[in-house]
C-alpha cells in the first residue's frame, strides 16, 4: 500500500525581502562585500588607473590636420561640402534680402496677419508689438538676420526630420538603427556640434546653419515616427480595406491622424533652431546671438539685454504661433473651404499693401530716430546692483556672497568628495542606482557610459560637471516640487504662474547667462544658477500636472477621515504622482546638464570649458573627447534617473 508523503512546506523570504528594491539592494549589498575588497587590494588609489586610459590626441589631431590641408584642394571639399555650402549661403543670403525689400512694415504686418489667421487676434496683435520692439531696441538689422537664417534652418531641419521620422514610423528595423543616433544627436551639448562642423565647413554661415539642422532636426524626427506609429489603426484597416494603396494610405491617413504630432514637432523644431542660433554665434552666424556674445565676452549686461530681449519674443511668437496651429486654436469657428482660402488672400494682399506703402514712401530701414537705448540706464542699474546687492548687505549678505558660499559649502565638498571616492566605487554607485530603478540592463548600460569617460581620459573634470550637476538639480528639485505643490494646491496661483513659465521655456538657453552674470559675476555657482532657472520650469509644470492627476477619490477618502492638507499631500497626492516626479527628475536632470556645459562661457570650468576651448582653439581632440564624455555622462544620468515604467513605454 503506497504511502502519500506531505509536500516539504517552501520556505518564504522574510516580508521585506519581497520587496523587489530591497531584493536588489541585498544582492548589490553581498556583491559589494566580496567585489570592494578584491578591488581595494588591486586598485588603492583613487584616479583612474592610466593602463585603461585611451590617448585619442593623436588621432584626432591627424585628423584635424588633415581637414585643414585639405579644405581648399581635395574633391571631397570642392565638389561636395563645397556647393553645400554655396547652396546655403545662397539660401539664406536670398532670405535675408526679400525680408529687406519688404521692410520693417512688411514683414511686421506679414508676421502680424499670418498669427491672425493661425492662432487669432490677440497673438496677431502681440506679434506686430514683438517685431515692433525688435525695431525701437535698435535690432531690427540683427533681428533679420537671425530670422533668415532661423527660415532656412528649420526648412532643412523639418525636411530632414520629416524623412527620418518617416523611415521610423514605417520601419520597426529603421526605428530600432535610428533611436540611438536620435539619443546621442539630443544629449550631445549644443557646443559639441559646432567645432567638427567649423572644421570642415569653416567660420560663417554654413557652419552655423549646418549645425543648427543638426541640433534640430530630432525632435521632427521623433514625434513624425510616434505620430506614424500612434495612428488608428481601425481607420487604418478600413481605409486599407478599400483598396488603397501603401501610398495612398500614407498621403490619405496617416500623416492626416498624425497632425498634432507633426506640427508639435515643428514647434519643437523652431524652439531649438532658434536656440542652437544664437549658440552658433560664437562661429560667425551673426544676428542676434552674436549681439549677445560679443556683450557677454565684455560683460556689457545692457547691449547683452537689448539683444536678448528680441530672442525671447521671438521665441514666444513662434512657439505661440506653432502652438496655437497645432491646437487648431486659431480662427475658432471661422469658416473653411473657399470662404477660408478668400479669408488668407485678403489678409496676404493687405500685407503686400503695407509693404508697398513702406517701400514706395522710402521707410524700409528703421528709422533710428525711433530707436530707445536701454543698455545705459540697464548698465547703471548693474552698477547699482554692483555696488548695493552685490556684497555687504547687511545680514542677508549680497549675491557675490551667496555664490561663494554656495561654491565654498557646496560645489567644492561635492567635488572633491566625488574625486576622492575610488573610480570602482563611482562605478558600484552607479550600477547600485541604476539598478535599483531599472533593470540589469539599464545599471549595464549607466556602468559602460561611465566607464567610457575613464577611458576618455576626462574622470576628474567629468566629476567636476558631474557635482555642478548634481547640487543644481538638487536646487532645482526643491524649488520645483516646492512651486508644483503649491500651484498645484491653488488654481489662483497656478493661472499667475502659467505665462511666467511659458516665457521662462521659451527662452534660448544662452539667454539665461545674461541676468546670471550681472548677478553673480563669472564662476561655477553662476552657471550652476544658470541651469535652475533653465531647467525649473519643466519641473513645476510635470509636478503639478501630476498632482493634478491624482484620483479624486483618493484625496475625498483622505478627507472623510480627517488628514490635514499637509498629510493629503505627504500620503496621497506624492506617492500616487510618483512617476510624474520620477519623470520631472529626469527631466531636470537633462536640462540641468544642457546648460551647465554652456556654463563654461561663465567660468563653470569642468567639461564646459573643454568644449569652449577646443572650439576657440580648433583643438578637435580637447572638444570632441569633452563632448564625448558628455554625451556618456548624459546617457549615465538619464538611466540613472528615469523609471522602468516610462523606458518600457519608450521601448528603450
Amino acid at each position: 500500500m503506497a504511502t502519500v508523503t506531505a509536500p516539504a512546506p517552501r520556505v518564504s523570504l522574510p516580508g521585506i525581502l519581497k520587496h523587489r528594491a530591497v531584493a536588489k539592494l541585498a544582492l548589490l549589498a553581498l556583491a559589494a562585500a566580496v567585489l570592494v575588497p578584491l578591488a581595494n587590494a588591486q586598485w588603492a588609489s583613487g584616479s583612474w588607473p592610466a593602463a585603461l586610459t585611451v590617448d585619442l590626441t593623436q588621432p584626432l589631431g591627424r585628423v584635424s590636420d588633415w581637414i585643414i590641408d585639405n579644405r581648399d584642394s581635395h574633391p571631397l571639399f570642392l565638389y561636395g561640402f563645397g556647393y553645400v555650402s554655396n547652396a546655403v549661403v545662397l539660401s539664406v543670403r536670398a532670405v535675408y534680402v526679400v525680408l529687406l525689400a519688404a521692410g520693417w512694415a512688411g514683414v511686421t504686418a506679414v508676421s502680424a496677419l499670418v498669427a491672425w489667421r493661425v492662432a487669432g487676434v490677440r497673438l496677431g496683435l502681440g506679434t506686430a508689438a514683438a517685431f515692433l520692439t525688435c525695431g525701437l531696441l535698435g535690432m531690427w538689422i540683427p533681428t533679420m538676420q537671425t530670422l533668415a537664417l532661423m527660415v532656412v534652418a528649420v526648412l532643412v531641419s523639418v525636411a530632414v526630420g520629416a524623412l527620418l521620422g518617416l523611415a521610423a514610423g514605417l520601419s520597426d528595423r529603421m526605428d530600432r538603427i535610428l533611436r540611438p543616433v536620435l539619443d546621442t544627436m539630443q544629449v550631445l551639448p549644443a557646443f559639441a556640434y559646432l567645432l567638427p562642423v567649423v572644421l570642415v565647413f569653416g567660420i560663417g554661415v554654413p557652419a552655423a546653419v549646418l549645425a543648427t539642422v543638426v541640433y534640430a532636426a530630432p525632435p521632427m524626427a521623433r514625434l513624425t515616427a510616434l505620430g506614424l506609429r500612434g495612428a488608428d489603426k481601425e481607420v487604418l484597416e478600413a481605409v486599407e480595406s478599400l483598396g488603397a494603396t501603401s501610398r495612398q494610405r500614407l498621403l490619405t491617413a496617416r500623416i492626416p491622424l498624425a497632425r498634432k504630432e507633426l506640427l508639435l514637432g515643428l514647434n519643437q523644431t523652431i524652439m531649438m533652431a532658434l536656440s542652437m542660433a544664437v549658440i552658433a554665434s560664437v562661429i560667425g552666424a551673426g544676428g542676434l546671438g552674436d549681439r549677445v556674445y560679443q556683450a557677454l565676452a565684455s560683460v556689457d549686461v545692457g547691449a547683452a539685454l537689448a539683444a536678448g530681449i528680441p530672442i525671447v519674443l521671438l521665441a514666444v511668437v513662434l512657439d505661440r504661433v506653432t502652438g496655437a496651429a497645432g491646437d487648431g486654436a486659431g480662427d475658432l469657428g471661422a469658416p473653411t473651404g473657399p470662404s477660408r482660402r478668400a479669408g488668407w488672400a485678403y489678409a496676404l494682399a493687405a500685407a503686400v499693401a503695407v509693404a508697398l506703402v513702406g517701400r514706395f514712401a522710402g521707410r524700409l530701414d528703421w528709422p533710428g530716430s525711433w530707436t530707445l537705448n536701454i543698455a545705459e540706464p540697464v548698465n547703471r542699474a548693474v552698477d547699482w546692483m554692483t555696488d548695493h546687492l552685490y556684497s555687504g548687505v547687511p545680514v542677508i549678505g549680497g549675491t557675490a556672497d551667496w555664490a561663494g558660499h554656495f561654491t565654498t559649502w557646496v560645489l567644492d565638498p561635492l567635488r572633491d568628495g566625488l574625486q576622492a571616492l575610488p573610480w570602482w566605487s563611482v562605478l558600484l554607485i552607479v550600477a547600485a542606482l541604476a539598478w535599483v530603478i531599472g533593470t540589469w540592463r539599464t545599471a549595464l548600460t549607466a556602468v559602460l557610459a561611465m566607464a567610457a569617460i575613464g577611458v576618455l581620459g576626462v574622470w576628474k573634470p567629468s566629476l567636476d560637471t558631474l557635482s555642478q550637476v548634481l547640487a543644481a538639480v538638487a536646487v532645482t528639485l526643491v524649488l520645483g516640487f516646492a512651486t508644483g505643490i503649491a500651484a498645484a494646491r491653488s488654481d489662483r496661483f497656478e493661472q499667475f504662474l502659467r505665462p511666467v513659465l511659458d516665457v521662462f521655456q521659451t527662452m534660448p538657453q544662452f539667454v539665461y547667462l545674461i541676468p546670471v552674470v550681472a548677478l553673480f559675476g563669472v564662476g561655477r555657482a553662476p552657471a550652476v544658477a544658470a541651469a535652475v532657472v533653465y531647467a525649473l520650469p519643466a519641473v513645476v509644470r510635470i509636478t503639478t500636472q501630476g498632482l493634478r492627476q491624482v484620483d479624486p477619490a483618493a484625496l475625498e477618502s483622505a478627507r472623510s477621515l480627517g488628514a490635514s492638507s499637509g498629510q493629503q499631500i505627504r500620503q496621497v497626492q506624492l506617492p500616487l504622482a510618483r512617476p510624474a516626479l520620477l519623470l520631472a527628475l529626469n527631466q531636470g536632470v537633462v536640462l540641468v546638464l544642457a546648460v551647465v556645459i554652456i556654463g563654461g562661457l561663465v567660468g563653470g570650468g569642468a567639461l564646459g570649458y573643454d568644449v569652449v576651448f577646443g572650439l576657440a582653439q580648433g583643438d578637435l581632440a580637447t572638444g570632441l573627447v569633452a563632448g564625448a564624455a558628455i554625451v556618456c555622462l548624459g546617457l549615465m544620468l538619464d538611466r540613472v534617473t528615469q523609471p522602468t515604467e516610462r523606458r518600457a513605454k519608450k521601448g528603450a
